[in-house]
């Protein structure tokens, strides 16, 4: 959402001048690219083994999973709009799709990542009753319904915003356009109520009370409650370093907007952006992060999944060992052959 340089700053509302801080932006993208890839492909096999086994929490990390890897795989797209310092030299189309899956992987975690709370604290505070719920049927279900409702707002967002907001051609930006517009502004301020104060609430009230349960209960172990400790303070970091800052800001400027009379490129309200503008930008970048941290939290939250990883790994090694040892035959024979 910016405005670009031309050169002179009173022509537009943000002036976004080439500087090492897209090479910082594109360093974090190409970073969560490389990692998030790999983690999640190392993950990928584990967890398919839970769904087979019939494991709920397996289905709703297979979901988060595929929402992580669709993102990954639009990150080339943002590595070379940062590497062309802002400027957006594909199609207009291209912008637009990915910003898509861009926004829509961010609100598929959260909502997700809520359901996982709701989840471990059925599971924890009510075990019994809780079994009637905890259907294969009924994860699916809640799955597909936070994938269609996100992905079909961000549909609806797309085809009937006739706004600059995605792409502005005039400064080849793709989502930085400034001034912000009305309808944008408010529809930020329904993504930051709806889509990370709402979940925000339900994912501490849960974790809150499986904390609550599990310490008052003398029947386990120090070690699985750990484990709890480890999973509520794991999805609570994943809400405070990749989604709060993002959120924090996006409502500062949403709601600056609404308070400046003056959104001239001389104005308050452009000083303003032009300020915030690479804190801004390096919130959306750690925003990013979240299908890096995705996989730790897979291991955290699952006993299968971090033997099968760890099944995974042992056997990697065993046969690079097998490797090795067969080289060293074969070169010892050819070296005695050669003698």
């Amino acid at each position: 959402m910016n405005g670009t340089s031309t050169g002179n700053s009173t022509d537009v509302c943000v002036n976004i001048d080439d500087s090492v801080i897209s090479d910082l932006l594109m360093s974090v993208y190409i970073l969560a690219f490389i990692f998030g890839l790999i983690f999640n492909v190392l993950t990928l096999g584990p967890i398919l083994q839970q769904v087979r086994r019939q494991n709920v929490l397996g289905i709703f990390l297979l979901s988060l999973l595929f929402s992580d890897i669709l993102f990954i795989f639009t990150m080339p797209l943002w590595i070379n709009y940062y590497h062309q310092n802002h400027h957006w030299k594909l199609s207009v189309m291209s912008c637009s799709v990915a910003g898509f899956f861009y926004y829509s992987n961010m609100y598929i975690s959260i909502y997700l990542l809520c359901c996982i709370s709701v989840d471990r604290c059925l599971v924890v505070t009510y075990p019994l009753r809780s079994k009637t719920h905890r259907t294969l049927c009924c994860t699916w279900v809640q799955c597909i319904c936070v994938y269609v409702a996100v992905m079909v707002l961000h549909i609806m967002v797309l085809f009937n915003d006739n706004l600059p907001d995605a792409h502005d051609s005039r400064d080849d930006r793709c989502y930085e356009t400034y001034p912000m517009e009305s309808p944008v502004a408010l529809f930020n301020l329904l993504r930051v109520g709806i889509g990370f104060l709402l979940p925000l609430l339900v994912l501490v009230v849960s974790y809150w009370r499986v904390l609550t349960t599990v310490g008052r209960s003398p029947g386990l172990s120090a070690q699985l409650k750990k484990k709890v400790r480890m999973l509520s303070f794991g999805v609570i970091g994943i809400f405070s370093v990749c989604f709060a800052p993002y959120h924090v800001l996006l409502l500062v400027r949403s709601l600056i907007f609404y308070w400046s009379n003056d959104t001239q490129p001389d104005g308050s309200y452009c000083k303003f952006e032009q300020k915030m503008h690479f804190a801004f930008s390096c919130t959306l970048a750690l925003s990013s992060l979240n299908s890096v941290v995705d996989p730790v939290l897979y291991v955290l939250v699952s006993n299968g999944i971090r033997e099968e990883v760890k099944v995974c790994c042992k056997r990697s090694k065993r046969e690079e060992i097998d490797e090795s040892a067969l080289s060293r035959r074969n070169t010892a024979k050819l070296n005695h052959n050669l003698l």
